[in-house]
């Protein structure tokens, strides 16, 4: 009989056990929220959700909220009820659009929504001004390595990522995005930089490895904030002049394209302090190019012997 009586009370342990991880209340979800750092953060990220539940639109108070690495879907309109967000992280799921609601976000910072099917953005989005930086994993820049002080404090502030996606374009109302820092669109299917991009001045990071772009425009010159470019992967043939006048790069990264040559002012970007190869290096990645010569060759010397080249009348006028 004793025997009986502890099968049944472990049974009723995992029963109440079984209740305790359940989402099936405001209460129970709440009790997986906690303060960090004064924000009131809930994580209900790789639970296998393929739904949002209904009671999480009740916890108004929430200031970060994680759903990444589920099997979401959608993400109901309800979102808009949660207008304290300042992180909303939905990576690693399988939306194909955004709501229009996210729009109602307005204190929104950050917005994780890599590695999804989102074939476009909403307008809406264009309202959420206070967003600082659109950006892919940071584990995906560092390449799985130990990053760098320079790549780490570019981390440290808020982030909007689309990266991994299956986006052609932006919408025009992102061009209200004037505190946006860090923009990543890496991995999808822009073939032209999206116009509301050049309307981004305070961006610091703009990442558009891997898609399909075959040029920059001369607005790029409008991005004079600009500490690191990454359009690695793509089908450049040349390199606008504008490109130099960006003189606070301190990263360029230009490997895996079609580039034959290099403009003859790029000796104005002093801040690239070599070649680099390692994917956190500051200065000029420039590999896997068809260059001709005689830029190949200079290039074997390094960076200052590439500028001294240029300096003296060489390269693309």
């Amino acid at each position: 009989m004793g025997a009986a009586v502890c099968k049944e009370e472990l049974k009723e342990e995992k029963t109440s056990a079984g209740k305790e991880d359940s989402l099936t209340s405001t209460d129970r979800i709440r009790r997986f929220a906690v303060r960090q750092f004064g924000y009131s953060v809930l994580s209900l990220a790789r639970r296998g959700m393929k739904e949002v539940p209904d009671e999480l639109w009740e916890l108004l108070e929430l200031q970060k909220l994680n759903l990444s690495l589920n099997r979401l879907k959608v993400v109901p309109p309800q979102l808009a009820l949660l207008s304290n967000l300042v992180v909303l992280n939905l990576w690693g799921n399988q939306l194909s659009s955004l709501p229009a609601e996210i729009g109602h976000l307005t204190r929104l910072r950050v917005l994780f929504a890599y590695r999804n099917k989102l074939t476009e953005v909403p307008e809406e989005l264009g309202a959420c001004t206070q967003l600082e930086v659109l950006h892919t994993a940071a584990k995906d820049l560092r390449h799985g390595s130990v990053a760098s002080s320079f790549i780490d404090d570019l981390w440290l502030t808020t982030v909007l990522s689309l990266a991994n996606n299956q986006l052609c374009s932006l919408p025009a109302s992102l061009s209200n995005l004037s505190r946006l820092r860090k923009l990543n669109l890496s991995h999808n299917h822009i073939a032209h930089v999206p116009s509301c991009i050049y309307d981004m001045r305070a961006l610091v990071f703009l990442h558009l490895a891997w898609n399909c772009l075959e040029n920059l425009a001369e607005n790029i010159q409008a991005l004079a904030e600009l500490k690191i470019l990454i359009v690695e992967g793509n089908s450049l043939h040349t390199l606008p002049k504008a490109l130099c006048t960006l003189t606070r790069l301190e990263l360029l990264n230009l490997d895996f394209n079609d580039i034959k040559d290099v403009p003859q002012d790029m000796h104005h970007l002093s801040r690239l302090e070599k070649l680099a190869h390692h994917p956190l290096d500051k200065g000029l990645h420039i590999v896997h190019n068809p260059l001709l010569k005689p830029v190949k060759e200079v290039l074997e010397g390094g960076l200052t012997a590439l500028y001294n080249y240029l300096r003296a009348g060489g390269g693309a006028s």
